[in-house]
């Protein structure tokens, strides 16, 4: 009854992400007057739904794994004021782009819940475990600012840093004694976890108190790592640091949340939270038939002042999403193998 209970914590936190996503770009549409013909959670079949008063179809669908806003115009040329084809470039780029925006501010206000949740950290070395390596380097007292040119505001993004950078020699930059000090090749101890190399922490972190400042400026460089990780994760797989199993479908979600939630509420909403920027980030990325690949077309257009023959753009969309549909069945079915192996 428990691993069932997950599950379903899991679909509807899923819901939620792929709802909040969808919903962006339905009232966004509706605030610019664009007619929309269904909004849809789900994928396949309709399990049920209703219609609404002005028209647009809303509808539970069999498979929760994404979801639809369906608009007048939106992939074909149509007349009228209410068609989004007819809409002015800036309107459509709202439109296009406000599914990602409220993923990522949904993960804004996750980082604030976390941060308000948990102990504020400060960069200031505190105290080294038993035979620290990086005593060798580090004082006490001193402040990390930046890690291999990465600049170091809070606790959290210099977790990031070390658990991602410091796997090998880096360089350090720390405030001691009020004078900024480069530390050269500094090692960090190491850890393994699912074939890749990670850095470590040998010491401990004062702490800082709990302010309002303090609140704002940690939910924001919380938010900030947390993109920044999304997107060296891409940049690391198409390096091949990561690898492709790595990847997981809306299957390995599920089950990584149910996992979360099991453990307990703040691994839970920070895993959403990062979910939800990545779903964010994903969706601005310039892939065909992501929203992405449609904004590029729409800068295009505002930029040359034409638009890309819809004919064009439609072939290009419908090879994405081809290629993105094979692809989501290969890592569906990875996963799934996973879970029963």
């Amino acid at each position: 009854m428990t691993t069932i209970l997950y599950i379903i914590i899991a679909i509807v936190a899923f819901g939620v992400m792929i709802a909040i996503h969808e919903a962006g770009h339905f009232f966004t549409a509706r605030a610019c007057g664009v007619a929309v013909y269904e909004f849809s959670l789900g994928m396949g079949p309709r399990l049920f739904g209703w219609t609404g008063k002005t028209g647009t179809k809303y509808n539970i669908r069999l498979f929760p794994i994404g979801g639809f806003v369906s608009m007048k115009g939106e992939d074909e040329e149509a007349e009228g004021e209410d068609s989004f084809s007819q809409k002015k470039p800036w309107q459509r780029f709202v439109i296009t782009s406000a599914g990602a925006v409220m993923n990522i501010l949904l993960g804004l206000v996750l980082s604030f819940a976390l941060v308000l949740a948990g102990d504020i950290g400060t960069t200031v070395v505190a105290e080294f475990a038993e035979g620290a390596i990086t005593s060798e380097w580090l004082n006490v007292g001193d402040e990390i600012v930046e890690i291999n040119g990465s600049k170091i505001h809070t606790y959290n993004e210099l977790h990031y840093e070390i658990l991602h950078d410091c796997y090998e020699p880096v360089d350090v930059v720390v405030i001691r004694g009020g004078e900024r000090v480069t530390l050269k090749g500094v090692t960090f101890p190491t850890q393994i976890s699912d074939g890749m190399v990670y850095g470590d922490f040998d010491f401990s972190l004062y702490r800082a108190e709990k302010t309002a400042q303090n609140v704002l400026k940690h939910t924001w460089y919380f938010a900030v790592s947390t993109v920044k990780m999304i997107w060296e994760s891409l940049t690391d797989l198409l390096t091949g640091r990561v690898g492709v199993e790595a990847v997981s479908g809306p299957v390995g979600v599920v089950e990584a949340v149910g996992t979360a939630a099991s453990v307990g509420p703040y691994n839970l909403f920070y895993l959403l939270c990062v979910l939800t920027m990545n779903l964010g980030v994903f969706n601005l990325l310039p892939v065909p038939a992501l929203d992405g690949g449609r904004l590029v077309f729409i800068l295009f257009e505002m930029i040359f002042r034409r638009k890309v023959p819809e004919k064009y753009e439609s072939m290009v969309h419908f090879i994405g999403i081809v290629l993105l549909m094979g692809l989501m069945v290969l890592i569906t079915f990875k996963d799934i193998v996973k879970l029963f192996g």
